[in-house]
């Protein structure tokens, strides 16, 4: 059985939530107060933890980067009512693995959830051929094509390469240096403008899609979050 640490301080939600993940065959410990998570933490040893922000007497970031610090690849998800591109940046920087916003359904909180735990466990990742889906989007990367609800764009070679190498890694940092070598050969000053000029070119085909950000880490890379 999947045992999940679930973190919220709001009572009825907390329970609706803890309801509906049980009957779907996991097994789920409710904590409420950010103080009382981490002796939870280490007698419960859970595999997947799923973190509200706004905590009383702890926030959900601090206890996340703790239990970063013990478990390096344990999934975390936070679960957070703000919507700003720092507060994403702030849960990822805090050992994150994935962000819902609430409101959120629990088919889409249960898909986050087993899709982390097929990355923790080695699924495989998307081949150059496949059709690849995030968010509302298709992606043909052998036809250099993307297909955003019934509008169809074709990219450029350097964009559906730079795009592949997002979402073989969606929901987790790419290095910039890993991305400059991989599609220029190296990390030179001129290649690594190039990459913001493309890196904006896929943010303004992607922003037809609400559910679909790139996200800026500074100084250490890029994540494709949906």
């Amino acid at each position: 059985m999947i045992k999940i640490l679930y973190v919220e301080d709001e009572p009825f939600l907390g329970k609706i939530v803890k309801e509906s993940l049980e009957s779907r065959g996991f097994g789920v410990k409710l904590v409420a107060d950010g103080q009382q998570v981490m002796p939870v933490f280490q007698s419960y040893r859970p595999d997947v933890c799923v973190l509200d922000v706004m905590l009383p007497n702890r926030d959900g970031f601090s206890i996340g980067k703790e239990i970063r610090g013990q478990e390096a690849a344990l999934p975390i998800i936070y679960l957070t009512a703000k919507n700003q591109t720092e507060d994403v940046v702030k849960g990822f920087r805090s050992g994150g693995n994935d962000y819902v916003r609430k409101p959120f359904s629990m088919e889409e909180l249960i898909a986050r959830i087993n899709n982390l735990l097929q990355l923790s466990k080695g699924g495989a990742s998307p081949k150059s051929g496949d059709e690849i889906a995030f968010g509302n989007c298709l992606f043909f990367p052998k036809k250099q094509l993307l297909k955003i609800g019934g509008q169809a764009r074709q990219l450029s070679h350097r964009e559906a390469q730079l795009l592949f190498l997002l979402c073989e890694k969606t929901n987790a940092t790419v290095e910039r240096k890993h991305i400059l070598t991989e599609i220029w050969g190296n990390d030179s000053f001129f290649n690594s403008r190039n990459l913001d000029v493309y890196i904006k070119k896929l943010r303004n085909c992607l922003s037809e899609d609400g559910s679909v950000q790139i996200i800026t880490l500074k100084g250490v890379g890029y994540r494709l979050v949906c």
